[in-house]
């Protein structure tokens, strides 16, 4: 494992990685940015295309451990950028997507031609965008919008002066990631290269943080309710790690997907919770009950929702106790104990089998833990705002267990 450290939209991010671990994967499984698009995997088709120090680079050709230091900006990083807006109003106007598989790419990429270049006709912007493809659209809605975009939007030079930097000299198509100056912090390193300035960490000073390891148990069928219980250590005192896990509000922050309505009403909280497996979406909307055991550092939520596009419906609890533990070196540590009681009906409940469940159960407590880690070290850090599940975490799921079949299955041939 390696470790990294860059800033992913905005965001400091520090993790260990592989290293044949793709940008591309570390984005989707890793921070749960899905807005970036695997496709080809060969770096041809473009809807992988990211922003890496100011340049577009196709992530799924590039290893993440390269990336020590950059700057990294994906399709959910353009939402206050007044380019994109335009580009995409037009994408909208000249009906420049269909599927929508290629669409992150493809506005990244249509974002950059026009930062770079204007003036292009019709036959050059073709060219210009030849790097991305498209199976739905017959690419005229796509020309359309970028054309609409150059004819009002300000020269390349001028977008380049308010960047702050020189006028870009390319003739063809950005030929990648190249490194560049940025404003914060002045100093972003080459990819490949050791960073040239301080690097971002979301760590205690001094102290290097692994990855967060989540044990999961087997699920159980409890009556009507199904349960399974996950645990982790976090490299922090208990007392520190009740005051935040007790805060409820400080506490919906690092679970992906949930959103809360306000702070809790005596013990009363409601809220969201958004779920997307596969080609399922819901958002579960309901309230919940908050009972605190300070002496044994406890604390219990229960509650239930529904969605109404899906007609799913959910009502579970989340148990959690927190045990003084020391780690290797003998500091101060903190085991957290969970313990997740659920009953699902409606389309979702399709993913009950235990084996997809406890999958699951392990990759969104590995966010949360991480998430828990960082705000431990730093309360002002930004998380990633992520939804739960997702496509990537059910195919993630079944290719662990397609491994472990497989495995298995050479293991008895010999």
């Amino acid at each position: 494992m390696t470790r990294i450290a860059l800033t992913v939209n905005d965001t400091p991010v520090a993790a260990e990685v592989t290293p044949r671990t793709q940008l591309a994967e570390f984005l989707r499984e890793h921070l749960l940015l899905t807005g970036t698009h695997i496709g080809c995997e060969h770096g041809i088709c473009g809807a992988c295309t990211v922003e890496i120090d100011g340049e577009i680079a196709r992530s799924c050709i590039t290893y993440a451990v390269t990336c020590d230091g950059a700057h990294v900006r994906t399709i959910e990083g353009f939402d206050d950028d007044a380019l994109m807006a335009q580009v995409r109003r037009a994408f909208a106007e000249a009906h420049a997507l269909q599927c929508g598989y290629c669409t992150p790419g493809m506005l990244i990429a249509a974002r950059d031609l026009v930062r770079r270049k204007s003036g292009l006709n019709r036959s050059e912007i073709r060219a210009e965008m030849s790097g991305n493809l498209c199976r739905c659209t017959g690419y005229v809605g796509i020309v359309d919008a970028i054309e609409r975009v150059m004819v009002g939007a300000p020269s390349p030079q001028a977008l380049d002066r308010d960047r702050g930097k020189p006028p870009s000299s390319w003739l063809g198509p950005a030929p990648g990631p190249v490194a560049s100056p940025t404003a914060t912090p002045p100093a972003a390193s080459t990819l490949g290269r050791a960073a040239a300035g301080p690097t971002p960490r979301l760590a205690s000073p001094g102290r290097a943080r692994p990855p967060i390891g989540v044990t999961v148990s087997t699920l159980e069928d409890v009556g009507a309710e199904s349960r399974i219980g996950q645990s982790f250590v976090l490299p922090h005192p208990r007392d520190q790690v009740w005051r935040l896990m007790s805060d409820v509000v400080a506490l919906g922050r690092c679970m992906p997907g949930l959103v809360l309505d306000g702070p809790p009403s005596g013990d009363k909280v409601s809220g969201r919770l958004q779920a997307s497996i596969g080609p399922i979406r819901a958002s579960f909307a309901g309230e919940g009950t908050l009972r605190r055991f300070p002496g044994d550092f406890r604390q219990v939520v229960a509650g239930s929702g529904g969605d109404t596009r899906t007609g799913s419906r959910a009502s579970g609890s989340v148990d959690y106790r927190l045990t003084a533990v020391s780690d290797e070196a003998g500091r101060e540590a903190t085991r957290v104990d969970v313990i997740i009681g659920y009953a699902l009906t409606g389309p979702l409940a399709q993913i009950g089998r235990a084996g997809l469940v406890r999958d699951l159960v392990r990759r969104i407590g590995e966010a949360f833990a991480q998430n828990l880690d960082a705000q431990l070290c730093d309360p002002s850090a930004a998380l990633p705002q992520a939804q739960l599940g997702g496509l990537s975490l059910l195919l993630k799921a079944l290719a662990d267990q397609a491994r472990a079949f497989l495995s298995r299955l050479l293991h008895a041939r010999r």
